[in-house]
């Protein structure tokens, strides 16, 4: 149904060239036509809502100390009221699309905006503000001086055309795009069960061999290290600080952050994920500044762990450098580990990103809100050292004996990502009138929802860590 989709019969030149053409019928006004401002305030007593990309406006959790990791302050009185059927904005963080209309009442921080909706149904202005079709524009209406904290004019944001079909329309389409979207929903968690059911099949095969070994006959003996239990008998247990360099970041003042393509890159925990480096986020650093902090410079196998929230649900983020992430510097927070002779870099991998680092990790992290490691607690870890060929030998028999489950989550996340990009181009593609639904819309069989089915959230993607991690001054957090 959804790829038969055909464009609208009848068409006009909107006037405005990023549009082109658009269906007959529909109107293009100006934002400042579709909201009005509001300002409410003294309700301290209604919940704290958050406004984050992925989600537009939720309730806050403030026991969760996963999500309770920006500034709230004592005083909630000057917090701006929410009401369900708002638009809420943050409007340092427009320009990647933290904003939407809320489905609850609450309170969100001074600095943002919050409006009425003018002549549009609720749900059909979030599906369509929050698209690829209108979030450029909040960055072209966006300006200032630190990185990833552009703060927005509201009077260029006003100026922003919004295509608006009529309201009947409006609300065919918010019914086919639920449909659509539960359906792919649907199967992007059946994938994501699939891959958390291999990955767990290859830590346990991974743990197996870097705590036992291969020889299934071998002599063992009590460790005295609780998460590891017996090792074989010709294993040395070893604390990793005597076998390994490691460097914590500089920190580097986000005042003198560039974005000239030039310039260095510097390394931070939001590009670190379990087992890659993602630039989708950068910083750089003066090219010419380079000389001063060559200490902070990375090299090709570096093992690069993230010391704030070091472990998310997909994993430890701990992964290695190769000639893509090059030239780079390390910032703080994150740590640089270099193994000595001792111990191959490839089998220290294996035991970072395992299931005997992450029990070792959790009792101990530190951080009121936010869980962390200091440099001295990773020189602390114990672990089982067989010699430099036995760890040769585990790690290939290691990657040989996961070839097919890892090639399987690759193909399960190749799939996700694809269903993700074609979520994203239909909805720009319906809400900006390039598709018309009517038809498809009109045949779709009603569906009875399970207990908490729109309301469960995907596992968390990629963006969605990075907004975990990302620095965000008090003044401007999401609460």
């Amino acid at each position: 149904m959804i790829a038969d989709l055909k464009p609208y019969p009848a068409m006009k030149d909107s006037g405005v060239p990023w549009l082109g053409v658009v269906p007959e019928h529909w109107e293009v006004r100006k934002l400042r036509h579709v909201l009005r401002r509001v300002t409410e305030r003294n309700q301290p007593d209604l919940p704290l809502l958050s406004v984050v990309r992925e989600k537009g406006v939720i309730l806050r959790d403030v026991t969760d100390t996963d999500e309770n990791h920006n500034f709230i302050p004592d005083e909630l009185g000057n917090y701006k009221v929410v009401r369900a059927g708002q638009f809420a904005m943050n409007k340092m963080k427009a320009w990647q699309g933290s904003y939407g209309v809320s489905n609850h009442d609450g309170i969100v921080s001074p600095a943002y905006f919050v409006f009425d909706l003018i002549g549009v149904d609720g749900r059909f202005f979030h599906a369509a503000i929050r698209s690829r079709a209108y979030v450029p524009f909040f960055t072209q209406a966006s300006d200032g001086v630190r990185i990833g904290q552009w703060d927005l004019a509201e009077s260029r944001m006003r100026e922003v055309s919004f295509l608006v079909p009529p309201r009947p329309e409006q609300v065919i389409i918010v019914r086919f795009l639920d449909h659509a979207d539960r359906r792919i929903r649907r199967y992007i968690r059946a994938k994501q069960k699939l891959i958390k059911l291999l990955e767990e099949e290859k830590q346990a095969i991974i743990h197996r061999a870097v705590t036992s070994g291969l020889d299934p006959n071998v002599r063992l003996k009590p460790s005295g290290v609780e998460w590891l239990e017996e090792v074989p008998e010709h294993w040395e247990v070893a604390r990793l600080g005597r076998l390994v360099e490691l460097v914590t970041g500089f920190p580097f003042k986000s005042e003198g952050f560039t974005q000239e393509k030039d310039d260095i890159r510097l390394l931070r925990g939001v590009n670190i994920s379990p087992g890659k480096i993602r630039w989708n986020d950068v910083v750089r650093w003066p090219r010419s500044d380079r000389e001063n902090y060559m200490a902070f410079e990375l090299s090709v196998g570096d093992i690069i762990l993230g010391m704030d929230r070091p472990i998310i649900q997909s994993g430890t983020r701990v992964a290695t450098i190769d000639e893509s992430d090059l030239p780079s510097l390390l910032l703080q927070r994150v740590a640089r580990i270099r193994p000595k002779d001792e111990l191959r870099a490839d089998f220290l991998m294996l035991l970072l990103a395992g299931k005997a680092f992450a029990e070792y990790l959790t009792p101990i992290f530190t951080g009121i809100s936010v869980p962390h490691l200091s440099p001295e607690q990773i020189r602390s870890f114990r672990f089982a050292l067989p010699s430099v060929d036995e760890q040769e030998e585990i790690v290939g028999w290691t990657a040989a004996s996961t070839k097919k489950a890892t090639a399987a989550v690759v193909d399960a996340q190749r799939e996700i990502d694809l269903l993700r990009e074609y979520r994203t181009r239909l909805i720009a593609d319906v809400v900006s009138g390039k598709r018309d639904v009517r038809d498809a819309a009109a045949r779709l069989p009603e569906e009875v929802r399970g207990p908490g089915e729109l309301d469960e959230p995907e596992s968390l993607t990629e963006v969605e860590e990075e907004l975990a991690y990302a620095d965000t001054a008090p003044e401007e957090a999401e609460a």
